[in-house]
Parts: structure tokens; sequence; C-alpha cells
């Protein structure tokens, strides 16, 4: 059994902290809100954002992040992305040398074009940090339905100290050291979800949705490969697999977002109906600056940020996608 502080209690943080008492961990669970801590003590869920998802009786809940980092074997960072600086700063202080972060947020930062590893690392330079990521929606690991998901580490053995403390006969969990691949596929895929949801909100079908994963996976390989990404991450559940279910849920906060843009709602109006963070907002323009730093072609990325932030209505997006010029899916003829 490990001493475990999970930083952050949204969906995501409060799903693994039921997984990973459920595997016979000691878990503390840190809120940002004396209310979300309140609540949290009198109901032991969050009855907002993971209503049903009943956490035991022994996990500790506490708004002092030195309560939560302290005498920890590992820490869970599982705040949403565009809070990991902020907090990654305030733990600095409260984290000791070779203290395992875990990282399970889901973006890249559009100021420095930093994956959520690179942040931590620059912040808490002590800490040993790792990576969690996949196809795993909160409200399905929060209920015990297998998944499957992938752990990063600089090392074999940092990665697989956090397979075993995450691994259970619902939760599969594979290795890699490709940290930095695993991490972009699940920065990206929150912004194809975006446009997977438009289509849906207009009215599109199966067809469209097909054509923007499959061609959105083209767009994340083509950047992968020119940032010297294993090409088997982008294929892998950190790539497609969790584009594919970011895509397609009904648990998706981008899809559901894009939905209501795609059904004529402003990018705030749909961010502050979702009621989460919708990440891949967040992360939109800093794909479009990879895509101009290493002059990779990428027209999804480049009508999702025509979209959000420049007023462009959703269907002349998707027709000016429709109606680009022909191109070859394989070059090499004989």
């Amino acid at each position: 059994m490990a001493k475990i502080g999970v930083i952050g209690s949204g969906s995501w943080g409060t799903a693994l902290a039921w997984l990973l008492c459920n595997n016979g961990h000691q878990i503390t669970l840190w809120s940002f809100l004396p209310e979300e801590t309140e609540m949290y003590k009198k109901y032991h869920q969050n009855t907002d954002k993971l209503p049903g998802v009943i956490l035991p009786d022994n996990v500790v809940y506490t708004g002092d992040l030195a309560e939560a980092c302290k005498d920890k074997e590992m820490l869970v960072l599982a705040v949403p992305s565009p809070a990991v600086r902020a907090t990654a700063k305030n733990m600095k202080d409260l984290v000791s040398d070779g203290q395992l972060i875990v990282s399970v947020a889901k973006g890249i930062e559009e100021s420095t074009l930093f994956t959520m590893s690179d942040i931590v690392e620059q912040e808490i330079p002590q800490a040993n940090v790792g990576v969690l990521s996949g196809p795993s929606h909160a409200e399905e690991v929060g209920r015990g339905l297998p998944t499957a998901i992938v752990a990063g580490a600089h090392d074999r053995d940092t990665a697989e100290k956090i397979r075993d403390c995450f691994m259970s006969p619902v939760f599969r969990v594979y290795t890699s050291p490709d940290m930095k691949g695993i991490q972009l596929g699940a920065a990206l895929k929150n912004v194809m979800a975006l446009a997977a949801g438009i289509a849906d909100g207009l009215g599109y079908g199966d067809n469209t949705k097909a054509a923007l994963i499959t061609r959105g996976s083209a767009e994340l390989s083509r950047l992968g490969e020119a940032m010297g990404i294993h090409q088997r991450t982008i294929f892998g559940l950190s790539g497609i697999g969790d584009l594919i279910v970011t895509c397609a849920s009904i648990h998706s906060r981008n899809r559901k977002a894009g939905f209501l843009m795609g059904q004529g709602k402003t990018m705030d109006e749909a961010m502050t109906a979702v009621h989460q963070v919708v990440e891949g907002v967040f992360s939109a323009k800093a794909a479009m600056e990879l895509s101009n730093k290493y002059n990779v072609e990428m027209p999804i990325v480049d009508e999702i940020n025509k979209v959000l932030f420049e007023d462009k209505p959703a269907r002349d997006a998707v027709n000016d996608l429709m109606q680009r010029d022909g191109k070859d899916e394989i070059s090499e003829w004989d």
C-alpha cells in the first residue's frame, strides 16, 4: 500500500482517487475550493462533476496543499491543464527530492509549447515526473468499466512503479518511454474532438465523423513525425485510441462544446454550458503554433482556430475543408 496525494478533485481526479483506493492505497484528495472540500467530507463524492462515484470512508479530504504532498510516495497532478503551472509553482517547496509526480492533465501550454510534464519539471526540478494518459473517461473509470491506458516516464523503473500503483482487473496499464508523444496525442485529440462535435451539431453523419477522426490522425501523425515522436505512440492508446473515444463519446466535454458551437453558440457560451474546463480550446492555439514551427500542414487545426478565435461560421469551416485541392492519400505510384 502506498500513500498517494491526488492534487485536483475534478471528475478525473475523483475517478483516479476511487481507482487507487480500490487498489488498496491510502489517498489524500486536495481541492482548490474550500466548498468542494466540504462537499467531499459530507457526501464522499463530487456531486457536481462526477455524481454517483462514492469514495471510501478512509479517503482524507483537504484544502491544504502541504498536507496533500507531505510524506507521499506519489503525487497525482490532476488539475486542468491551464492550472498546471500555477499549481506546480505552489507545490515546489513541498516536494522532496526524487518524489514521484504523475501528470494526468491533457494539454500544451500556448505561451511555451511545453507539455504538462515539461511544465512540472521546470517548476519542480527536484521531482521525478511521469505521465498517465489514454482513452479513459472519468465517468467509466469511476464505474469500474474495463479501460486501458499508458504510463510514460524517463526510465523503466518509474513507468513500472506507476503501472503497478494503477493496474487493476478493470484498469490495464502499458508502459512507454515516449512521454512527449503520449502528451501530444492527449492534447491534440481534444482539438479534433471540438471539430467532431461541431460536425455533430451541424447535423452531419457518421461519414463525416469517420473522415474527421481519420484525417485528424493523419495530422497528428505528420506532426509527430516532425517532432521525432514514435509512430507506435501515435497509433497506440494515447494517440488514435484517445482520439476515437474523445471524438465519439457522449462523455467528452470537448465534443459537447463543439456540438454546442455547431448549433450556433459562441465559444464562451459553449464553455459555460459544459461547466467544466474545455481543454481543447486552450490547446488549439498551441497546436497551430506547433504546426507553424515544424512546417506541418494541419488544416483541421487551422479551421478550428478560425472558428474559435476569428468567429468563422462552423459550416463555412467544414465547407472549406471539403473543397480543398485534391490530395494523394498515398503518393508512391508504381
